[in-house]
């Protein structure tokens, strides 16, 4: 059995994606506004031998649930919701390991800020940054920045394709290696000769620039992506390094995972070159009936409005005009295709209402939430990542700190005990830990043509 990868899943918000469990009385989710608590889950996540942080992020409010964002406002459905690029040079500061994954929009970007921007992360963490690239979802995002809606799904991923190759020029074209010579005796500080201006010319990209920023560690950071439409997955096989998937069964996240490996030999890449994270929570303790109890706490929290709010913007469906006990149907649409299919197809022979698919999302999100003892969790997520041939996941938390808390201290060693979790960290920036490789992206990802030919064209 394959060794089992594992990032935390958070937000730097007050709610992620268990709505109502703030107000539980050992949650710190309200601290989110303070840097005290995230560098007190660096270090947790450290010490649990975690690979990264995968911070989600949105640019608008949840705003389909009665058609305006009082609802979630109401219930903190991740509202407020701060910049999460802040929080890493801090939590780098206290860690030597983490990993920080963090989604960043590029629909309302700029290539060359973003690439200053994460080539500088990249420096500050010594080489453990990487992006989740999105195109977003929320229409409420494309109205604050000027839009009436956003793209159409597919016309998204078009504009993605031409993004990605503009940002490549940058972090890997625009510096040779041995550009930053640091010469204090010839007060030189870089060869002129060996730094490039990069040009784009595209129907949505329009570029001629130098980069900004010498050479950091990864130059591209590890590429981390989500989508699972066909646009998306056929994106994800070109670029990503590490794939997001979220389903609530194996039956779900099984076929999807297969589609991706098949995908990736389609691309010309090896079927195994991408990590494969599921979201997923684990509610342990040292006993099957204390983690039961432990879940019956946990559900007298939830917010069943918060977690309708949540849906709701996941599927661009408005709950609140649907009784709670009304069958929902696939609908396709450009927010929800693989979301509403979780519900709808789960399972064959069930018809999902609005109440049940609701209670599903309260605790951890669209994943499965796995109960138990420490052994049982253990061997059950381990049968899981078997099943489903994911690598690992992106674990999800009910309560803030203490869902981590358990994880590390009481299910990371079970997994360490059966030999599938490492004991101790690799050496090496981010990309080196998850691969076993060098810091930089190699052939035949798209990336590293740009740095071999030095053009930029």
């Amino acid at each position: 059995m394959k060794q089992i990868r594992l990032n935390a899943f958070a937000m730097n918000a007050p709610v992620h994606q268990s709505p109502g469990l703030w107000r539980h009385p050992r949650d710190r989710s309200t601290e989110f506004n303070k840097i005290g608590l995230w560098l007190d889950l660096a270090k947790l996540w450290e010490r649990g031998l975690f690979d990264g942080v995968f911070l989600a992020d949105v640019l608008g409010p949840y705003d389909v649930y009665g058609g305006n964002a009082r609802a979630a406002l109401a219930q903190a459905a991740q509202l407020p919701a701060n910049d999460p690029l802040l929080l890493i040079p801090a939590m780098a500061a206290v860690t030597q390991n983490l990993g920080f994954g963090v989604t960043v929009s590029l629909s309302y970007e700029n290539p060359y800020q973003l690439a200053r921007r994460f080539s500088t992360l990249d420096h500050l963490t010594g080489g453990r940054v990487g992006w989740n690239i999105v195109t977003s979802y929320l229409d409420s995002a494309a109205r604050a920045m000027g839009a009436d809606r956003q793209r159409a799904h597919d016309d998204r991923y078009a504009v993605a394709e031409d993004f990605m190759t503009a940002t490549y020029k940058l972090w890997e074209a625009s510096w040779e290696e041995g550009a930053v010579l640091a010469d204090k005796t010839r007060g030189i500080y870089a060869d002129p000769d060996r730094v490039h201006v990069v040009r784009h010319e595209s129907p949505y990209v329009q570029m001629e620039a130098l980069h900004l920023v010498s050479p950091s560690p990864q130059r591209t950071p590890v590429l981390y992506q989500a989508g699972s439409s066909p646009a998306g997955l056929a994106f994800a096989a070109r670029h990503a390094e590490c794939v997001f998937v979220s389903g609530p069964s194996a039956a779900v996240i099984r076929p999807r995972v297969a589609r991706l490996r098949q995908a990736l030999v389609a691309a010309g890449r090896a079927p195994d070159s991408v990590k494969v994270f599921a979201l997923a929570t684990a509610i342990t303790a040292p006993t099957e009936a204390e983690a039961h109890d432990k879940l019956a706490d946990y559900r007298s929290y939830v917010d069943p409005v918060g977690a309708l709010v949540l849906m709701g913007g996941w599927l661009g469906v408005d709950f609140s005009v649907y009784e709670l006990d009304q069958k929902i149907r696939y609908i396709d649409n450009d927010a929800g295709r693989a979301a509403m299919e979780n519900f709808t197809r789960a399972d064959p022979n069930r018809d999902w209402t609005v109440r049940e698919a609701a209670a599903h999302v309260a605790i951890g999100g669209a994943g499965p939430v796995f109960v138990g003892s420490a052994a049982q969790v253990a061997e059950s997520m381990a049968d899981w990542a078997a099943e489903t041939d994911i690598d690992g996941f992106n674990l999800s938390y009910a309560v803030l700190p203490e869902s981590f808390t358990d994880a590390v201290e009481l299910l990371v060693p079970e997994w360490q005990a059966r030999g599938i979790y490492k004991t101790s960290y690799a050496e090496g920036t981010l990309r080196t830990k998850l691969f076993g490789e060098g810091p930089l992206l190699s052939a035949p990802h798209p990336a590293a043509g740009f740095r071999m030919s030095q053009s930029g064209r």
